[in-house]
């Protein structure tokens, strides 16, 4: 009897599981998105290199974030079978293998090879999976746990594109490219590791209750994933999603070459992804407690609001310090945006099939990120402006936060189920 109290004490000693989760969710997103928005550090080096134009330059980017959203419709479901980790540890070690092939690049093509094809196949392994996870572990703090887990986008957004240029600088844009690539692998994979799916196998339900009242959590009950495209609630989130997507990423390729354009040296104009950085960490850490407390809908659209209106100080701004409010400005809504939005559709569709709902959500991400900073690119290429694409992004977040508003009208598959 004293072995069987002294055990039990144990177990409620033990911390919850769930947190270690999120701080490996953390880390692989850090590493994921970092290494991939330490692109525009490397926008000039490649247009140099092999006497491409930005438009072109661009694309690499692109069809890298067309792959890292898009494949989550193939990541998520396959999570759902296979678990997580195995999903993460493969995406982080195709991440650094672009990087390191990527430095090794003859051609723009090759680039697109590497570059492309390694991070964006890399990433969209492993992040759809590892949002999943996280997902199943909390009910009533899913809001704010999705945020942590997703600030490693915001860290990675604000360390990674200066180390990248400062690796620049020491070493070479070649070297460069290999340094991060391992980087990746050790701290990505290590941290593919500590990924878990199911709070039952560690003694707990969500959010840490004990396993014994919680017999009726939600943790694999939900909406089957052709049942969930077929419903109202989801064409409106996806239709916002793809309008939205089209301006969301343009910064993160043309703000850093837009400022050098506007007379700010390169070493301040890199800054401002770091800002952007800056604020999406704020947006994610910290936006999504207060969504769970305010209404995650209600708060998906106050982020499209928030983007629209960051994009369009930026269509009007010239100077350093204009561009660095719209840079902490956007990076907040940005960051909240991503934050809230696998906790809105874990509300309305569960737990159970929620890798493979949301990979299919994040196609039309995949779609809007192919297209947005590519025809930025081209548009800037023909005019010498950024003030056409730019107003246009701002536009189209305008707009997805009306189908959003029309969205919240339509029924919740599963409302009763997920919320706290």
């Amino acid at each position: 009897m004293r072995n069987a109290v002294m055990h039990a004490g144990y177990q409620r000693a033990k911390p919850f599981y769930g947190w270690i989760v999120v701080a490996a969710a953390f880390m692989v997103t850090f590493i994921g998105f970092g290494s991939a928005y330490t692109f525009s550090s490397f926008v000039e080096s490649l247009q140099r290199e092999f006497g491409a134009s930005r438009g072109s330059v661009s694309l690499v980017f692109s069809f890298a974030g067309f792959l890292y959203f898009g494949l989550g419709i193939v990541s998520g479901p396959l999570a759902d079978r296979w678990g997580a980790r195995r999903l993460a540890g493969v995406g982080m070690a195709l991440v650094g293998l672009g990087m390191v092939l990527a430095g090794q690049a003859q051609t723009i093509l090759q680039v697109y090879a590497a570059y492309s094809i390694g991070i964006g196949a890399g990433v969209g392994c492993a992040y759809v999976p590892t949002l999943g996870a996280v997902q199943r572990w909390f009910v009533k703090r899913r809001g704010f746990a999705s945020g942590l887990a997703v600030s490693g986008i915001g860290v990675g957004t604000l360390v990674m594109p200066p180390l990248a240029t400062w690796l620049i600088t020491s070493l070479g844009w070649r070297d460069a490219y290999v340094v991060l690539g391992v980087v990746a692998v050790v701290a990505g994979i290590g941290a593919s590791l500590l990924i878990a799916d199911d709070p039952r196998r560690y003694g707990t339900g969500p959010d840490g209750d004990p396993l014994e009242t919680v017999s009726s959590a939600p943790l694999r009950q939900g909406v089957s994933i052709r049942g969930a495209v077929r419903t109202a609630r989801f064409a409106g989130l996806y239709a916002a999603c793809l309008i939205s997507a089209f301006g969301v990423f343009v910064p993160f390729v043309h703000l850093v070459p837009f400022a050098v354009d506007h007379q700010v040296a390169p070493t301040l104009a890199v800054l401002l992804l770091g800002m952007i950085g800056v604020g999406s960490t704020a947006g994610r850490f910290f936006l999504g407690g207060i969504a769970d407390r305010v209404g995650r809908d209600a708060f998906l659209i106050a982020m499209y609001l928030g983007m629209a209106v960051s994009l369009a100080i930026w269509a009007i701004a010239s100077s350093f310090w204009s561009l660095a409010v719209f840079a902490l400005l956007f990076g907040v809504f940005y960051g909240g945006w991503v934050a809230i939005l696998p906790a809105v559709v874990t509300d309305h569709f569960g737990g159970r099939n929620v890798g493979g709902i949301i990979g299919i959500l994040y196609t039309s991400v995949a779609f809007g990120t192919l297209l947005g900073p590519s025809a930025a690119g081209f548009a800037f290429d023909i005019s010498h402006s950024y003030f056409i694409p730019v107003a246009i992004s701002a536009a189209a977040n305008l707009v997805a936060a009306l189908i959003a508003v029309a969205t919240m009208r339509t029924a919740s598959p599963i409302a009763s189920v997920a919320r706290p």
